[in-house]
């Protein structure tokens, strides 16, 4: 199925302009990528027969996603050197794994058919109106959900161009970016970020959107206030694709607002106030073992939300939830204080059991400064915002909270980095 529609695109789009690598300078029209793919043979071999491994950050990884389409393999997408997952044997009507972030737990594979591969592509395109006009500059990984859904299935299933630029670093940015009338640029949040620091974000982009990581409100008021650029929050699961989309005009006021519902996705909350998503392209199955949470058009997240008017408004994870003595309190809400210092740059809130057993948790603040300051100033700032309970009883100053390359932060690998080295308590 997914040939056949990559085939038709190519007939209808031959001569246009479909991909171009920047690291090489070369270019291929719709019809010239489908000759590469026709033509060639599978160049990695696959360590399990029936399964395929595109790779990298490249054009290879289009030409060997395409092969595996063709010759009716199972497509499994890695990071550049990501050694091969061993796989159970999938369900019949499986074409495509992806891997969870594992920013909550291990890892794991989802197991999707092609036609919940097609209405992803079909409910992200058409949300947030991606144009053939407007190619799609590709700084992000083609082998993470977000990346394949943005930028690999736009290209082959609706013909969207991708400019495949090879480092997200402010001078390749650019000198990817000339030349283009307009562009639509999928990013994270700490890649707007660097662009905006850097004064590096592309004057020709049309479409800003980001993903991956909460944005910032505070980060998407400051980018269009200096340059009219409204980054566009994007909200999404390796299990469903994409959740929810802010469409609007105007930079939001408020960093739990993720937007509204995309065309054909249907939300709820169940009982414990965690969203439920519905729709077509919920994957089919976790693998190895599958779970309750996915499957039959259904994918109950732990994702504590509100929604209202329309609006998604998220509020933490059901897990992240800190027990102190008994009163619970989402660690986004101490973020977000947090981050009203002047000088924090960034932070990360977890509890861990504390010693004594008595309290429950114990409240820890990870904080990237920038600019000189000590737990105790933080403490005493944020008294004021928050009751004395919430408030952090040991603080790591850090250069760095070093996420994924999506900017996610693992709680868990933090409480774990926290656990291990068990710094002597603060108190």
């Amino acid at each position: 199925m997914l040939y056949e529609l990559w085939h038709n695109v190519a007939a209808a789009q031959g001569d246009e302009l479909a991909l171009r690598d920047v690291t090489s300078g070369r270019r291929w029209t719709f019809g010239e990528l489908f000759a590469a793919g026709e033509g060639a043979p599978g160049r990695r071999p696959a360590l399990q027969s029936g399964f395929a491994f595109p790779q990298g950050h490249g054009p290879e990884f289009i030409f060997d996603l395409l092969t595996a389409w063709r010759d009716g393999k199972i497509v499994c997408p890695l990071e550049s050197g990501q050694p091969p997952p061993r796989v159970p044997p999938p369900p019949a009507s499986c074409v495509h794994l992806k891997m969870t972030s594992a920013t909550t737990g291990d890892a794991r594979l989802v197991a999707f058919t092609a036609e919940q591969l097609v209405a992803d592509a079909e409910n992200i395109v058409a949300t947030m109106g991606l144009r053939p006009d407007w190619p799609n500059l590709g700084v992000i990984s083609m082998a993470h959900s977000y990346g394949f859904s943005n930028l690999v299935l736009p290209i082959l299933l609706h013909g969207i161009p991708l400019i495949i630029c090879p480092s997200p670093l402010p001078e390749a940015l650019r000198r990817a970016a000339a030349g283009e009338h307009a562009l639509t640029l999928p990013a994270v949040p700490a890649m707007w970020r660097a662009w905006h620091d850097a004064n590096a974000i592309p004057p020709n982009v049309r479409l800003a959107i980001s993903a991956g990581a909460p944005l910032p409100a505070s980060l998407e008021q400051s980018i269009f206030a200096a340059c009219g650029l409204k980054i566009h929050n994007f909200y999404g699961s390796t299990e469903c694709g994409g959740i929810a989309y802010d469409a609007s005009a105007a930079p939001r006021t408020e960093d739990a607002l993720a937007g509204v519902p995309l065309r054909n996705v249907n939300l709820s909350v169940n009982e414990e106030g965690c969203l439920t998503v519905q729709s077509q392209a919920v994957g089919k199955t976790y693998l190895p073992e599958p779970d309750v949470s996915l499957g039959h058009g259904q994918f109950q997240t732990s994702d504590l939300v509100e929604l209202q008017d329309g609006l998604v408004h998220l509020r933490g994870r059901a897990g992240d939830f800190i027990n102190v003595a008994g009163r619970k309190v989402s660690p986004q809400t101490i973020e977000r204080a947090l981050s009203a210092h002047s000088a924090v740059s960034d932070c990360v809130v977890f509890g861990v059991p504390d010693r004594d057993g008595e309290r429950g948790d114990l409240i820890v603040a990870a904080v990237v400064p920038q600019s000189p300051v000590t737990g105790e100033d933080l403490r005493r700032f944020l008294l004021e915002h928050v009751p004395a309970w919430q408030i952090p009883r040991d603080w790591l100053l850090v250069e760095t909270l070093t996420g994924s390359r999506l900017g996610k932060i693992s709680r868990t690998e933090w409480r774990g980095k926290y656990l291990r080295a068990r710094i002597p308590d603060a108190r």
